[in-house]
């Protein structure tokens, strides 16, 4: 997947899971950069759990929706660290 396809699914799942758990986003660069490593994150579970080839394969609902899920436990995790709540 090329680096703009990663902004992009990253810019998407980073402001969906920033919208979804509690409290505000981390800003326009700060949801690319939740979404990207959610994608990473997300694409390591869903390949290591479900044995998926290439989870991350293109700007897709697939990929979409792994990188959102990556990205949410990731934006739980930072909360939970940080003790960030709003």
């Amino acid at each position: 997947m090329g680096i703009l396809s990663w902004i992009v699914v990253g810019l998407l799942a980073g402001w969906l899971a920033g919208l979804v758990v509690k409290g505000g986003g981390f800003g326009c660069i700060g949801d690319i950069v939740v979404g990207v490593i959610g994608g990473l994150l997300g694409g390591f579970l869903a390949s290591y759990f479900f044995h998926i080839g290439d989870p991350m394969s293109g700007i897709n609902v697939e990929s979409i929706l792994i990188a959102f899920v990556g990205a949410v436990i990731f934006v739980i995790i930072l909360r939970l660290i940080t003790g960030r709540r709003s």
